[in-house]
């Protein structure tokens, strides 16, 4: 009896301090966000956690060590590079941008604290900028791999060869793109989706070259 009791102590612990450590991550994301990575303190992520310095750190390790580990949260589970094969059974370019649009939104939509937290700590940690690099290589060759359906089905403009279209994509549907029109502008995400997979068929179908 006292072992089975021993171990139910120890397994409570265990989930006491991994809800810990979620709350702590929850709440320096949104300190990082809102104050942006350089001005916050690991004192004022303890203090709005709620949680003693020393608990932080026995939970999360350095300041630096707490953002990777966020990072690893927010990015390894992005699926941008998936899209490629739903777009693969569209045989038309309206078809195929609409299904493009809506796919980069929901990853866009979904990740948009992991984004905001990239764009607020990649001036100054190393690591963020390294993976920023990697999201932004691979999302690119994403829509490269798309252009090239487009091109070989025959869809786009005859002027246009893998690399304009790929180009034109990244332009309607790059990171830049959405974070104008959602947060700089206000946009819902029904609308910038709307607009952004007109303003792609429309490029991708004129016939004059740029």
């Amino acid at each position: 009896m006292p072992e089975q009791t021993r171990r139910y102590r120890s397994a409570r612990r265990e989930q006491s301090a991994a809800q810990t450590r979620q709350d702590i991550l929850e709440t320096a994301r949104d300190l990082f966000i809102t104050h942006g990575y350089t001005q916050v303190t690991m004192g004022h992520i303890a203090r709005s956690a709620g949680v003693a310095t020393k608990t932080l750190y026995a939970s999360v390790g350095t300041k630096t060590q707490l953002l990777h580990a966020l990072l690893a949260v927010d990015v390894a589970d992005s699926k941008t590079t998936g899209l490629y094969g739903e777009v693969l059974r569209c045989k038309d370019l309206a078809s195929a941008v609409t299904c493009l649009a809506h796919g980069i939104r929901d990853n866009t939509e979904r990740f948009a604290s992991s984004i905001d937290l990239l764009h607020s700590s990649m001036t100054s940690d190393d690591k963020a900028r390294q993976v920023w690099e990697y999201v932004v290589t691979q999302y690119r060759q994403a829509l490269r791999d798309i252009a090239q359906h487009l091109v070989a089905l025959g869809v786009v403009a005859p002027h246009l060869d893998v690399d304009g279209t790929a180009d034109r994509l990244w332009l309607c549907f790059g990171l830049s793109a959405w974070r104008s029109l959602v947060v700089d502008c206000g946009w819902s995400y029904d609308d910038t989706e709307r607009l952004l997979a007109r303003q792609a068929v429309n490029m991708l179908e004129d016939p004059s070259p740029a």
